[in-house]
């Protein structure tokens, strides 16, 4: 009997849920053990961003990457050679998708006003909007986006779904400028590729209605910022994002202090149980692998 693949994990907490394997637990920022140097599977912190890329170069058996994230932009392309990339789709969907109708609910409850009002013991009463009976435009059509729809209906919110191409259901990307004008409300959830760069852009900021609101739950770089934060400056459109370009956003950024912003720093799939479920679709995957078939989630490589 072969012996078992070894799999190099960050977190002590992931361990346990690989079974079947040789589970080596090392320190990102630290010398990697002994046992790396017979490593074929690695798997990176969450979150980890493109500089991590070249701890694949001290591993000379490597052939999978596994993500703790749905989203493989800093790793797509940058592999050696024969080293294959699975993400972690399916594992952050439901938290994000919360993420987002907390923020939808937020902004149209006006909250962060009245946190500011509580912040100046200030009274500040006034009549908000309501999330029922909105029409929100969801471009995504996946994971996170059907965990979107599920936690939107029961708040009698009308959603218009979009792809990239069109399908039973779905609207194509190439729709988006037509739909736009009809939705109170637009969520972006694309993963980072060169198609969805620069998406947001301001013909698409302009297509949205006067006092729209934009929910980025993407990447960073799936949004124009500059044209976003001139389209948030002429208070026309509302926005709330999870993700920024840069990132971290740096204190002096134009984009803190854009009126009708509601932003945090990434922290969407940053829940307790966020840990545990990456690992569970992680060890779907790194047992696919070990029993010679393609993970499902593979991104990039080949079986």
């Amino acid at each position: 009997m072969a012996d078992p693949i070894t799999v190099l994990v960050p977190h002590a907490e992931g361990a346990e849920l690989l079974e079947g394997v040789t589970v080596v637990v090392y320190d990102p920022d630290g010398a990697l053990p002994e046992e790396a140097a017979h490593a074929q599977v690695l798997v990176p912190p969450f979150l980890a961003t493109s500089d991590s890329v070249a701890i694949t170069e001290k591993l000379p058996e490597l052939q999978l990457v596994q993500l703790l994230t749905a989203g493989a932009e800093a790793w797509v392309g940058k592999l050696p050679e024969g080293v294959a990339l699975s993400d972690c789709r399916g594992a952050h969907g439901g938290a994000t998708a919360e993420w987002v109708v907390a923020t939808l609910l937020a902004v149209y409850r006006h909250l962060p006003r009245f946190v500011r009002a509580q912040d100046e013991a200030r009274w500040d009463y006034h009549r908000t909007e309501e999330l029922d009976g909105k029409r929100v435009l969801i471009i995504g059509a996946g994971d996170v986006a059907e965990n979107t729809v599920r936690r939107l209906t029961p708040f009698g919110v009308e959603t218009t779904l979009v792809g990239r191409t069109a399908r039973d259901g779905v609207h194509g990307i190439d729709e988006v400028l037509d739909l736009l004008p009809h939705h109170d409300a637009c969520v972006v959830i694309v993963p980072l590729t060169d198609d969805t760069r620069g998406l947001i852009s301001a013909e698409f900021l302009a297509a949205m209605p006067d006092d729209a609101v934009l929910v980025n739950a993407a990447r960073g770089p799936v949004a124009d910022t500059d044209a976003l934060t001139a389209a948030l400056g002429s208070g026309r459109i509302r926005a709330a994002v999870d993700v920024t370009e840069p990132e971290p956003l740096p204190s002096d950024h134009p984009l803190w202090k854009a009126p009708g912003l509601l932003l945090t720093p990434h922290v969407g799939g940053s829940v307790p149980g966020g840990t545990r479920r990456a690992y569970t679709v992680a060890a779907e995957q790194i047992a696919a692998f070990a029993r010679g078939e393609q993970p499902p989630n593979l991104v990039e490589g080949d079986y």
